[in-house]
Parts: structure tokens; C-alpha cells; sequence
């Protein structure tokens, strides 16, 4: 069964809350995709937490829109903004991403985040295959929060 961001949120809330937390302390974070040679691609993306979706809106016939029309394959990370601090971790989210075509979806997606031409636009959901976060606990350990589907978290520590 494939889990969007609404059923993740449900089954880990308060990892949840932290990733959300994370991508909404800066605008600009890293999409990675696959080109058509199957080499990697990173590319700066605005991610949308909305009506219980994770959602990845682009410009026309843009390369990451065109490398995941042919594999959906992705991995999100969170801007980790200045400095070395990271608050909160570091949060990468790996899934798939469905284009979504349907007009009403499309049309409130668009009336929720106002994209330069509504009418013009690649609109993603994501479907979450792993969620991490890393981040120091207690000053001294390496943690490593992993939720994969039917898995629930796991963590791990290392000094």
C-alpha cells in the first residue's frame, strides 16, 4: 500500500511534525531524480505539505519533471540551512512521484500556492518509500531516525 504523507503522519506524528518542521524553515531544498541514462540529477524545489499530501509543483517541461515522468524515483532533502547546527536534523524523504493531471486537483493545488501561471505547471504527490532524519542527541550521539512502510521507526545510535 502506498503511503502518502497524510497515512505517514497518522502512523509516526512526531516525525512527522519534525520533517514538517524542517522543510518549512527554508523555501529552496534538493530534489534528486534520475536522467534518462540513469545517472543522478539534483535540482533546488519548493515542497508543499498540503491537504494531506507532499506535493512537488515545476515548471513546464523542466528536466527533474521530465527525468520523473520516466522514473518516478526520488529523494527530497531538506535545506539544511546555514552554519553546521542543522536544527532539528537532517531530513531526507526517498518515495515516488505520481503526476497528478486531474483539474480539480490541479486547480487547488494552484489556488493554495499561487504559482506564476496557474494554467502551466507539472504537479506532483509523493509516495513515501523512507523517511530519515539525522541529528546529535544528548550532545554525543549519532542518531538515526529510519521509517520505511510497515516498518515503523527504527533508530539507531552511534558515539
Amino acid at each position: 500500500m502506498p503511503f502518502n504523507w497524510e497515512a505517514f503522519a497518522a502512523a509516526e506524528p512526531d516525525l512527522a511534525r519534525t520533517v514538517e518542521g524542517r522543510f518549512a524553515a527554508f523555501t529552496h531544498h534538493v530534489l534528486a531524480t534520475l536522467r534518462k541514462d540513469g545517472s543522478p540529477r539534483t535540482t533546488g524545489i519548493e515542497v508543499r505539505f498540503l491537504h494531506g499530501e507532499l506535493w512537488l509543483g515545476m515548471m513546464p517541461n523542466s528536466f527533474k519533471a521530465l527525468d520523473l515522468r520516466r522514473d518516478p524515483r526520488c529523494t527530497l532533502q531538506a535545506n539544511p540551512g546555514p552554519g553546521t547546527e542543522m536544527a532539528g536534523g537532517d531530513v531526507r524523504i526517498a518515495g515516488r512521484a505520481i503526476e497528478v493531471r486531474d483539474r480539480e486537483t490541479v486547480a487547488r493545488y494552484a489556488e493554495a500556492v499561487e504559482p506564476p501561471d496557474p494554467d502551466a505547471f507539472h504537479l506532483f504527490r509523493v509516495e513515501l518509500t523512507e523517511v530519515v532524519r539525522t541529528y546529535i542527541e544528548d550532545g554525543k550521539y549519532l542518531a538515526v531516525q529510519l521509517w520505511k512502510p510497515g516498518a515503523g521507526t527504527r533508530v539507531t545510535r552511534r558515539t
